[in-house]
């Protein structure tokens, strides 16, 4: 249980420091952070060669696809922007963030790509709104963005999952998360 909630902290901390790096002109304080939160989490993985691919596949995959984003103008950046082609630094290790959830606090979700699909088209295009409601990052057409975003992240939300399936490098059991949860719920 303890490890399911750093796992989850850390990601928050991770996540809102690269977002409001990145709003506010300061890009790799958010780098800075996530790169804490991967050192922490290889350090409590059980093989962390693997889970380190596992970071870097997810990574780059997230590089692309918000490179993709701003190069068609679904989206726009506040700051960290490096090349045109690829999404900024702090993006990059937001995804890289993302990734150790995988195979810790999102390991209920491995074989269940229905699941993955919805929670990725409705917690994709959240993610990105919080985010703009934060300043980091603009919608030229809100709508559309939206939908991309959904559509995105309904086929990088399985494909996530299942790369850490194949990359499993945690050592957290799949259904660990789902099972603390659900006992806690219950008052087990």
């Amino acid at each position: 249980m303890l490890r399911l909630v750093v796992n989850l902290v850390a990601f928050q901390i991770a996540w809102f420091a690269c977002v409001l790096g990145g709003a506010h002109g300061w890009p790799w304080l958010g780098v800075g952070v996530a790169a804490l939160v991967v050192v922490l989490h290889l350090r409590m993985s059980a093989a962390p060669r693997r889970e380190a691919m596992l970071l870097t596949l997810v990574g780059a995959i997230g590089a692309v696809w918000d490179g993709f984003l701003v190069r068609f103008g679904f989206l726009e950046y506040s700051s960290g922007m490096l090349l045109p082609w690829l999404a900024p630094i702090w993006i990059i290790a937001m995804w890289v963030a993302f990734a150790t959830t995988l195979n810790v606090a999102l390991s209920w979700l491995k074989g269940r790509w229905t699941l993955a699909v919805v929670l990725g088209a409705i917690g994709g295009p959240l993610a990105f709104y919080g985010g703009h409601k934060l300043g980091a990052v603009a919608f030229p057409d809100t709508f559309v963005a939206m939908a991309v975003l959904a559509g995105g992240w309904s086929f990088l939300m399985p494909l996530s999952a299942w790369l850490a399936q194949r990359f499993d490098g945690a050592g957290f059991p799949k259904t660990a998360a789902l099972t603390t949860l659900t006992e806690n719920s219950a008052g087990v």
